[in-house]
């Protein structure tokens, strides 16, 4: 008799808490959910981002590891060509095949022989990417780890908590921006709340984000790595 009064009473209909055993966010508003990821971002070391972002029309897929002195990573671009970045403080470096090195030499025309030799011995070598370079900044965003999670953490609309699910095995809690319109963020909920996985507002890419706060060294590459392109590395 007892055993069957204890069991009834452990039962109780009651369901189990979806939040026992997380940070608690879960329990927030969308807007707090929201501002407790964003404090976490602007306090973290360093992240893994892979996914794609669309940038003034054009589609770039990123495999970066960034931290607050720079970032190391791959960018490939749709129906274009595959480079590596690596930037040191201030220093900015490119890595690309001959393919690449060509289209830069030939600056949208006719290739010649010249160009393509030119090209050839810049494959798999380390190009400094000189500061005033129109490119530089376009490709230092991409290293730029306060800039680039700025940028891609962007809603817009009115937030709302959405579904909770799993990134990479790890429980979340969707916030939502503009109905999925404006933006959609799944925030960690366990230990930190990081941004796990974001998708842009207006189908402007979808990324995963990892590794946060696990440190990396970053040195640049040794003098017989690097080659000196001259002033500019843009098409001319």
């Amino acid at each position: 008799m007892i055993a069957a009064l204890s069991a009834c009473g452990d039962g109780g209909g009651g369901e189990e808490d979806p939040d026992q055993g997380t940070n608690g966010v879960g329990k927030l508003s969308p807007a707090k959910i929201e501002a407790r990821s964003r404090a976490a971002v602007r306090s973290t070391e360093a992240v893994r981002l892979s996914g794609s972002v669309v940038s003034k029309g054009q589609t770039y897929r990123l495999r970066m590891r960034l931290k607050q002195n720079g970032g190391v990573g791959e960018v490939s671009s749709r129906g274009g060509s595959t480079f590596e970045l690596l930037r040191v403080g201030k220093e900015l470096y490119l890595k690309a095949g001959a393919d690449f090195w060509a289209a830069q030499e030939k600056g949208g025309g006719k290739s010649s022989k010249s160009d393509a030799a030119a090209a050839a011995k810049l494959e798999g070598k380390y190009v400094k990417v000189p500061p005033r370079d129109p490119a530089y900044r376009q490709l230092s965003g991409f290293t730029d780890m306060r800039v680039l999670l700025d940028g891609l953490l962007t809603l817009k609309g009115k937030r709302e908590t959405g579904a909770r699910r799993q990134v990479g095995g790890v429980k979340t809690i969707r916030v939502r921006a503009g109905k999925g319109n404006g933006g959609v963020i799944d925030v960690s909920l366990k230990g930190r709340p990081y941004p796990l996985r974001l998708e842009r507002g207006g189908g402007a890419g979808t990324v995963r984000l990892s590794g946060w706060d696990q440190n990396f060294t970053l040195k640049p590459p040794t003098t017989d790595q690097v080659v000196d392109y001259g002033k500019s590395i843009t098409a001319r």
